[in-house]
């Protein structure tokens, strides 16, 4: 499931900001929406189908953010466990 809506009535695509702007330097992507650089410079000469594409890799970075924060946890719980 998409953390932002979007827009699928074939009017203009929003934008996937949210005003949280901060370059992440290690993954070289926005911490608020997780757009390169490259994507937020373009973003206002980007067609809809254009546009689409980046909300689709935003969705794809999200998910792997997420697994990659829960196998940290996991790790992070199963050594505290081991401590106890």
């Amino acid at each position: 499931m998409s953390r932002c809506v979007k827009s699928d009535d074939g009017m203009n695509t929003p934008s996937p900001c949210i005003n949280v702007c901060r370059m992440n330097e290690a993954s070289g992507l926005c911490e608020g929406c997780l757009r390169t650089i490259d994507e937020i410079a373009s973003w206002s000469t980007f067609d809809d189908e254009a546009k689409h594409a980046v909300w689709d890799a935003i969705e794809i970075r999200h998910a792997q953010w997420l697994a990659l924060r829960d196998s940290q946890n996991v790790a992070f719980t199963t050594k505290q466990g081991d401590a106890a």
